[in-house]
């Protein structure tokens, strides 16, 4: 090892976006781990308030500040670090690391880079030079031609040929990529690619091949061996994000697999790359031909993936080589498992994404060359079928397996099967019950006709199952291949019983107890793993029917506490329940019990093995976790650290007898259960906002008349907001209520009063027996009517009453008593002049909880596990209103992903992450966090268009403050003239309606003449949607920065205006004290 390394820097990803998400908080907690072991001294830069890395005892110096190049800088200035790493952020800190670089900085502090050097990096993100790279040592890549014009674009399109695919250099999960069949394809896509890079490849189309993967791991001694080999699913034209992964590769024989593993290695050699990094390849295996398409020299989603499907710590091991070990040294630290050899699997693991584009208006949902998935899933088994039914029940978009799941319509199955969306795997299972054959599928989709007749197997047992019409008459063989083919019961009460919505629970439990007594169960088998302390008993564990014995004991001496972790990362539920997981489990080990996890995402650190003495990568449906609990037998279950899926399974576990710890299953279901919280806050006198549920369209326009627009309307029953929306006329009320009907047609809509201009306010808390311990109260900087997981959250609150304060102090403790809650809770409130009034309680830790413990300080998910477990607790006399700093979190948004969604906010959620920076006022904390998300502080020329009279006048101080400071407004209309009276010269530009005037708002926005544009939707009108669609669609396309709510705005305009880049502060979070 390098002795001369003293103190290292680890760059951060940043907020979780897409293609860019929890994976890198798992690689780079693994690789603060190996530091610290080493004794070396750790700074990390990660502005992610969220996650696991940036929490206490994982880095010894955390920067909640931007990754760029200038903050960096700073941070050298003052730590002065040895060494960087630059493979454990994702794309944001390898492109911050090549740029600190190119600029010389790292020379000029003296920095060394550790692992891969930045030429190589440059080598593999640079497509000219990795071409050239391969071609010295003849290994094919596909041809392709980069170029810096339109121009050359064009000349590039005629020598290749169409078609072609387009994509920007140095860009993540295929950012500003797609494929083109003509000259006007190739114009549209160019211009977008363009706005990411300055450098675009125009490449020839391998759509169609294979796409298979290989983690490649090399030393300093040139030791190198290929860990995983994982093949997709889909073909290629599909980013490897957007596919259904299986590993290890399932349709190449021993000697293809051969041919790719010795080219791996060459290439990798060749290419100079010490630690960890992935290489994918295109296969034609009719021709047994091949390109490899790229090398990712970093740690990716893919390594997260292989890491968790193999059970080597890749992120761990790739941290020690670039600390300058080897493998045999690694390899010698007390394990007889040698960091040597790939581990052998003998079963399969299948990833499937989870995509959330119903959350978005007018989003194209094909799915291709560009990431859109927000999460991903990781499911393990014996055989494929097994592992397909099990991940897409794990994906939680309300799919039952591969078969059994609602009847969905398909007009025309051929554009369905060949045009693919996030539906497509629906679409195959549609397509064989209608008699396609497996070769029919197979020339539309490209799919390996291998994974097709694993299908078509599942539904060959599908249609012998459906013969029956009672569980008893069910042959043993036959349900015993069911269930090892990864039927769950609910799928069998289906076919079999052919249950309805009623009765399906009741006849699942009929099932499973006939089950039990015919002896068909399942089994625990656990994975081989490289871990440094018991080899033999790593507790990483899956629950199968393919097996006759259990791999490990069970001690039944109620000494272990099983937590319920969050599922798959979605819009509404990620990181920040990890956090949660992650601290419950450290706190039970602590307190000397034994934790256990049920978790299924492959990219978070709670299901990384060595976070908790056994750990279940498996289904958190109420069939498996009762699998589970019956073989555990544990002490209790916790169920309020994990976000919303846990929740909702608490009733039923309670049935079964249970032991649920904290808050009892039933304040669980009088909170969630709007009829019963409503009366339980009618009861004990506290006011919410008016509302009705109602079924009829006339009950509507009743209560409407009564209440007055706007509306919030929302179908029954309901997590994150989805489908709900404000109305604020009949015409929108009625167009939303069409779309809305459909969601719910036998469940009846509730309508709310929507009170405008009213803040909204959240109090996160510990309580204990119905008494609080601990509390936070934060404040949106948003009015209602942004989601509370997109709003910008100002913590201590800034700007409530001090009898605000004090009443939601009041109200607060008589829910807490009313609900007798023990554990965390968070209750949102709306605040007006002096009335209060409650919109919701959730009996769980919510989003906000990592964020509101940093700031404080006080671990509010360790104080409420304490309590959960029943030990006694000290109030903490700490108070947030003692505190001499702000911390602000705010949101990032994905919307540059999500092809023609309508880029603005609403009281659905969107955003796919957060950040939370620290400063010593509210100016500050904005300014660092507007920057985190990837805003940046406008050069000359801002375009302006600020919606109603009232958001204009909200509006006036900052517009006074952009020309005092001298920069060039540009004014739509109605804002031009609004501005004109109040003394305030600025230009005005045209709406796209508005064909012959010039200057033409687009047209700027085209030619890079406006820096930032704020655009503040009036409603939800149809015209109004299209000239401002336009102008926001543009800005996000262009890349330009974009904001269209008129309080965020003038919070960000007030911080870039009174302060300058000199004027943020360089502190760690270990010193705002």
């Amino acid at each position: 090892m390098q002795k001369s390394i003293k103190k290292v820097l680890v760059l951060g990803s940043g907020a979780l976006k897409i293609g860019q998400a929890g994976e890198f908080d798992y690689s780079g907690s693994q690789a603060l781990k190996a530091l610290k072991e080493e004794g070396i001294k750790t700074v990390l830069i990660n502005p992610n308030i969220a996650t696991i890395q940036t929490s206490e005892g994982i880095a010894d110096q955390v920067y909640f500040l931007p990754v760029t190049p200038y903050f960096v800088e700073e941070i050298f200035k003052k730590e002065q670090p040895d060494g960087i790493l630059l493979a454990f952020g994702g794309q944001t800190a390898l492109n911050c690391g090549t740029e600190l670089y190119n600029k010389g900085i790292l020379d000029k502090y003296n920095v060394k880079v550790l692992g891969t050097s930045v030429e190589a990096i440059m080598n593999t993100e640079d497509r000219d030079l990795f071409v050239k790279k391969l071609n010295e040592i003849g290994v094919k890549t596909p041809k392709s031609i980069a170029v810096e014009s339109m121009e050359d674009a064009f000349k590039a399109a005629e020598s290749i040929g169409y078609p072609l695919i387009i994509r920007s250099a140095y860009a993540l999960g295929g950012m500003g990529s797609g494929f083109c069949y003509n000259e006007k394809e190739l114009k549209e896509l160019a211009e977008n690619a363009f706005s990411y890079s300055n450098q675009i490849l125009v490449e020839e189309s391998l759509k169609g091949w294979k796409e298979i993967e290989f983690e490649v791991i090399r030393d300093k001694n040139d030791h190198c061996f290929t860990v995983a080999s994982m093949e997709n699913f889909d073909p290629l034209g599909i980013h490897t994000g957007e596919s259904i992964v299986v590993a290890p590769t399932c349709s190449l024989d021993e000697k293809e697999l051969a041919l790719l593993q010795e080219l791996s290695k060459k290439t990798i050699r060749h290419l100079g790359i010490v630690g960890e990094c992935n290489i994918q390849y295109a296969f034609n295996s009719e021709t047994d031909d091949y390109r490899v398409i790229e090398v990712n020299a970093r740690l990716s989603r893919s390594s997260a993936l292989a890491s968790k499907a193999t059970g080597y710590p890749l992120a761990f091991v790739a941290a020690k080589l670039a600390l300058g070990y080897s493998l045999d040294q690694i390899g010698e630290m007390g394990t007889p498992n040698s960091a040597y050899v790939a581990p052998s699997l003998d079963y399969y693991i299948c990833k499937i994404p989870r995509w959330d584009l119903n959350k978005f208006a007018g989003v194209s949902r094909l799915i291709g060359s560009s990431m859109k998935s927000v999460g991903e899933v990781m499911a393990i088994g014996r055989n494929f079928e097994e592992v397909i039914q099990k991940g897409l029940r794990m994906i939680g978009q309300g799919m039952h397996g591969f078969v059994a799941n609602k009847e969905f319509e398909v007009n025309d199955i051929d554009a369905a099967l060949s045009h693919p969306t996030d539906k497509r795997i629906f679409v195959i299972a549609h397509a064989l019950k209608k008699g396609y054959t497996v070769e029919r599928i197979h020339e539309l989709t490209r799919i390996d006709r291998w994974f097709l007749e694993k299908l078509e197997n599942i539904i060959r047992i599908e249609n012998e199952l459906e013969q029956h019409n009672n569980i008893a008459n069910v042959p043993d063989d036959l349900l015993l291949e069911a269930k090892q083919r990864g039927f769950s019961d609910f799928q069998l009460a289906r076919m079999v019983s052919k249950s309805t919505a009623k009765n399906i629970e009741a006849d699942m439990l009929t099932i499973r107890k006939y089950r039990k007594m015919r002896g068909i169960t399942p089994y625990v088998k656990q994975i081989d793993t490289l871990a440094a302390e018991y080899p033999a008993m790593t507790n990483y564990l899956y629950v199968t029917y393919n097996g006759t014995s259990h791999d490990i004991e069970f001690a039944h001496d109620k000494r272990s506490v099983i937590v319920l972790g969050s599922g798959a990362y979605r819009i509404g539920s990620s990181v920040e329940f990890d956090w949660c997981s992650v601290n419950a489990l450290n706190t039970i080990r602590r307190q000397g019990l034994r934790s256990v996890m049920i978790n299924y995402n492959p990219e978070t650190v709670s299901t990384d093995y060595d976070m908790c003495d056994r750990l279940y990568f498996d289904e958190l449906t109420f069939e498996r976790v009762m699998d589970i609990l019956e073989l555990e037998n544990p002490h209790g279950v916790i169920v309020s650290t994990g976000g919303q899926i846990p929740n909702n399974l608490a009733m039923r576990l309670d049935e079964q007898h249970v032991n649920i710890l904290g808050t009892s299953a039933k304040s669980i279901d009088n909170a969630e259960d709007r009829e019963k919280f409503s009366a339980m806050l009618d009861r004990i006198g506290v006011d919410q906002p008016r509302w009705k549920e109602l079924s009829s369209m006339e009950d509507i326009n009743e209560f409407v008349v009564e209440v007055g627009f706007p509306v919030l309307v929302r179908p029954s029953y309901v997590l994150s907001g989805a489908a709900m929306n404000v109305c604020s006329n009949q015409e929108e009320l009625e167009r939303f209520l069409q779309l809305a009907a459909n969601v719910s047609q036998k469940h009846p809509v509730v309508v709310s009063q929507f009170i405008e201009h009213a803040k909204e306010v959240e109090m996160d808390a510990v309580a204990d027996k119905g008494e609080i311990v601990m509390y936070a109260i934060s404040e949106h900087i948003e009015f209602a009517g942004v989601h509370s997981g997109d709003a910008t959250i100002q913590f201590p609150a800034q700007k409530l009453y001090v009898e605000t304060v004090r009443r939601i102090k009041r109200i607060s403790k008589q829910i807490a008593k009313e609900l007798n809650i023990s554990g965390p809770f968070n209750i949102q409130y709306l605040a007006k002049g002096n009335e209060i009034k409650v919109i919701e309680c959730n009996l769980r830790a919510s989003r906000s909880f990592p964020f509101v413990s940093k700031v404080l300080r006080i671990n509010f998910i360790e104080l409420a596990t304490c309590i959960m477990l029943g030990l006694p607790v000290e109030k903490p006399n700490k108070n947030e209103f003692d505190l001499d700093y702000v911390g602000i979190k705010a949101s990032q948004f994905s919307f540059n992903r999500l092809q023609k969604a309508d880029p603005v906010l609403g009281v659905d959620m969107a955003s796919t992450g957060e950040v939370g920076c620290i400063g010593d006022d509210v100016s500050e904390a904005v300014l660092k966090s507007m920057l985190s998300v990837g805003l940046r502080i406008p050069e000359k020329n801002i375009l302006l268009s600020t919606g109603t009279p009232k958001q204009k006048v909200a509006m006036l101080d900052a517009a006074k403050m952009l020309a005092s400071k001298g920069y060039n407004l540009f004014a739509t209309g109605g804002t031009h003239r609004f501005l004109e009276e109040n003394g305030i010269s600025s230009t005005r530009v045209y709406w796209p309606s508005e064909e012959d005037m010039e200057p033409q708002a687009l047209t700027m926005l085209h030619e890079r003449k406006i820096d930032m544009v704020v655009n503040i939707p009036r409603d939800l009108s149809a015209g109004e949607l299209n000239n401002g669609y336009k102008i926001r669609r543009a800005a996000i396309d262009l890349n330009i920065p974009l904001i269209t709510n008129a309080r965020l705005a003038s919070a960000f305009i007030e911080a870039f205006c009174t302060l300058g880049m000199d004027d943020i502060q360089i502190r760690s979070w270990q010193e705002y004290k």
